[in-house]
């Protein structure tokens, strides 16, 4: 059985070497998703957003959630509503409105094959379409022992919705609870 692990261990290294020998890595790209990888040796939760288009509108005005942290069902029901987005006003010329909801129905959670998509998806009843990330179950199981005072009343945090105010590599799609970091409280230790 050691040499079958050890075999296996062996190829699984040099397909990793020929990939990484393969590669090149720009100074441009020297922090893109292939390298963070390689570095960290997992994958995120989540698949990290590919779309410059969904990172510059969106994202100018908040975080860029994942698409893998909704169903399509709740990507198509919030960029349908752009007019009154959260009570603000998003609206999009229409062909930028279909692209976008068409980047996020494609790599929507029921669609994505990374752990905290499937747990998300796992989470909702077949019907539930939640118009926020924070109305998943999967989301409140996740955060429900958080206190007012960690969020809310945490001038560095303030909205629950601030992903990337606790979770150091959430631009990435990683959500561990290894990466936590809470402004005024230092790491999580569940």
């Amino acid at each position: 059985m050691k040499q079958i692990s050890s075999a296996a261990s062996l190829l699984l290294l040099s397909i990793i070497m020929l990939g990484m020998s393969n590669a090149s890595f720009s100074d441009d790209d020297k922090h893109g998703f292939f390298s963070r990888i390689l570095s960290s040796g997992k994958t995120p939760g989540v698949a990290p957003i590919t779309n410059p288009q969904y990172l510059e509108e969106c994202g100018s005005c908040h975080f860029p959630y994942q698409p893998g942290l909704l169903p399509a069902r709740s990507w198509r029901r919030v960029m349908a509503d752009l007019e009154d987005h959260f009570g603000e006003s998003s609206e999009l010329p229409p062909e930028d409105a279909t692209k976008l909801t068409d980047y996020l129905v494609k790599n929507a959670a029921d669609y994505a094959n990374y752990k905290r998509s499937k747990k998300i998806m796992r989470s909702l009843h077949p019907h539930q379409t939640p118009k926020r990330v924070s109305e998943t179950p999967y989301f409140i199981k996740e955060h429900h022992e958080l206190s007012r005072k960690m969020v809310q009343n945490n001038p560095k945090v303030g909205l629950i919705s601030k992903c990337q105010a606790c979770h150091t590599r959430a631009e990435e799609g990683s959500f561990s609870e290894r990466e936590i970091l809470i402004p005024g409280f230092g790491g999580w230790d569940d």
